[in-house]
């Protein structure tokens, strides 16, 4: 891309084909809401163990009214997810589109992402009075986000924690299985920790987050698991500074958009004893715009960055670094917080995260 740019002569046919471009646009933001609803009433989850069937036989296996369901389905028909049959009047999902629009689904189940398009419109108000003032919004004005991102983080980390994710970290999973201590710092609905405490009963597990309710969440989620080796703790990270506290501390998806990422990074580095590991997942995206444009699902993360991460930092008095902060920005407070050693992984099946391994000396 050049810095030099000139205004070009006005191109019609460009013109129209731009105009369709933007079209078909909010046509799949309309398609991401609605698969949005068909993830959360399980209606994917329900044709996939369906033959051909009519509207009145899916919504009866559902538990849902016929109307509603018949008038998703015709969504799901123009976008081309759902196959339909007119003269008999039946639905059928082909399998090739539930092996990514179910629960468990073997390329993962990319629903879940659409309901951050049904999140932005339901805080677009509060988000147009934002970009008016300058000022910055709380966890609380977002409905669902945290069920949103358990269902992320199970896809991304707690499906591959044990056999793709802790091998990163060489040497971690042998004293996990002795026993130290962990601390997974802004543990959401803690299911990647209660994980790693139901797989290695010698450890000790420690997750802390902003939020109340995913605390709440954890603890009853880790008692009827009868885990006995973990506990959360709702608490605000910014000046987090316990000392030679941790043998392995995580943090997944959970440090660009606190108030201060590299000072919590210096004091998850002071908060490991000698010889501890560091292990955090962020967005791999680059910190430069130009890096980006062929990065998987860019423009949905900058929304997503205007929209949540970046107003959530700015809303606790932060710098507002966004989604998009760029796996350099985080390499390099990773570097400037003492850590001995500095590893940057990206896992074959997951080109969205990067993973770093930090060690201290």
């Amino acid at each position: 891309m050049s810095v030099m740019m000139k205004q070009a002569p006005f191109d019609q046919t460009a013109a129209e084909a731009f105009a369709e471009r933007i079209g078909g646009a909010i046509d799949s933001g309309a398609v991401a809401f609605m698969l949005s609803l068909g993830h959360r009433l399980g209606l994917f989850d329900t044709l996939a163990g369906m033959e051909p069937a009519t509207s009145k036989a899916i919504a009866e296996r559902a538990g849902l009214a016929e109307r509603y369901v018949r008038e998703w389905l015709a969504a799901m028909v123009t976008a081309r997810i759902v196959d339909y049959d007119p003269a008999a009047r039946l639905y059928v999902l082909p399998p090739e589109h539930a092996a990514c629009l179910t629960r468990g689904a073997p390329l993962g189940n990319l629903a879940v992402y659409g309901q951050h398009v049904a999140i932005m419109g339901a805080v677009q108000d509060r988000v147009l009075a934002c970009f008016e003032t300058g000022e910055g919004t709380a966890y609380g004005d977002y409905p669902c986000f945290h069920q949103v991102m358990a269902e992320d983080s199970g896809q991304t980390v707690a499906a591959g924690l044990f056999d793709a994710i802790l091998p990163l970290a060489g040497g971690v999973a042998d004293a996990l299985e002795a026993g130290i201590d962990v601390l997974d710092a802004g543990c959401g609905r803690g299911e990647a920790l209660r994980a790693m405490a139901a797989r290695f009963p010698a450890s000790r597990f420690v997750g802390y987050d902003l939020c109340p309710d995913a605390v709440g969440f954890a603890e009853d989620a880790a008692r009827a698991e009868g885990l006995a080796n973990v506990r959360f703790e709702q608490r605000d990270l910014t000046g987090y500074d316990e000392r030679d506290r941790f043998d392995f501390v995580t943090s997944f998806d959970a440090v660009h958009d606190q108030k201060d990422p590299e000072g919590l990074i210096r004091g998850l580095h002071g908060a490991l004893r000698p010889g501890g590991v560091y292990l955090m997942q962020d967005i791999g995206g680059s910190a430069r715009l130009e890096n980006n444009l062929d990065f998987p699902m860019a423009t949905l993360l900058y929304a997503i960055s205007c929209v949540h991460c970046t107003p959530i930092s700015l809303g606790q008095g932060g710098a507002g670094l966004g989604t998009m902060w760029g796996w350099e920005t985080a390499e390099t407070m990773l570097r400037g917080a003492g850590f001995a050693s500095v590893e940057r992984h990206v896992l074959p099946h997951d080109p969205m995260n990067v993973w770093f391994v930090s060690r201290k000396a």
